[in-house]
């Protein structure tokens, strides 16, 4: 349960039962996934070690996304920080991102990004992403952001236009 989280079928925690690592990593072994994705919630609210050296040992890469507000514990191939304004990212995780990613609410968020810009590293590639619901109106607003600031990349929610849950 997430309440914080920006994907609403997150909200309600009893909808996504308590799933062993056992049987994540039986699952994963099951589909042969090159990459696995661990995600909110906020997944660095629990110690990822046993998960991380579970899949490891399987030769999975794994990647998180996470708000950063926390430390990162266990082993990833890709750490992806997208912050949250009432939980700010902490410097220790910022530091070790590899893509940072801003959802764009509106117009303030692009100075609110570029203070987030300047504490990752500088090998840290950087996105924006429009909220779902105001899309239509922030897209255009990122793209002209994005051709004044090429150090931004454009990110969208492919499966969402893909109505793809």
């Amino acid at each position: 349960g997430c309440v914080w989280c920006d994907v609403k079928e997150s909200w309600d925690k009893t909808k996504h039962p308590l799933t062993s690592i056992a049987q994540i990593v039986s699952q994963a072994n099951q589909h042969k996934p090159h990459n696995i994705v661990v995600t909110g919630g906020e997944p660095l609210m629990y110690d990822l070690n046993k998960l991380t050296d579970e899949l490891k040992k399987r030769h999975f890469n794994t990647m998180i996304e996470t708000s950063g507000a926390y430390a990162v514990s266990g082993n990833f191939d890709w750490i992806c920080v997208s912050p949250k304004k009432f939980k700010p990212p902490i410097d220790e995780t910022l530091l070790q991102a590899n893509e940072l990613k801003v959802v764009v609410f509106n117009a303030s968020d692009f100075a609110w990004a570029e203070r987030y810009a300047q504490k990752v590293s500088q090998t840290c590639q950087l996105f924006l992403q429009p909220e779902w619901d105001k899309q239509a109106q922030m897209l255009p607003l990122i793209i002209d952001y994005v051709k004044k600031n090429p150090h931004w990349k454009i990110s969208i929610q492919t499966h969402k236009y893909m109505n793809i849950p």
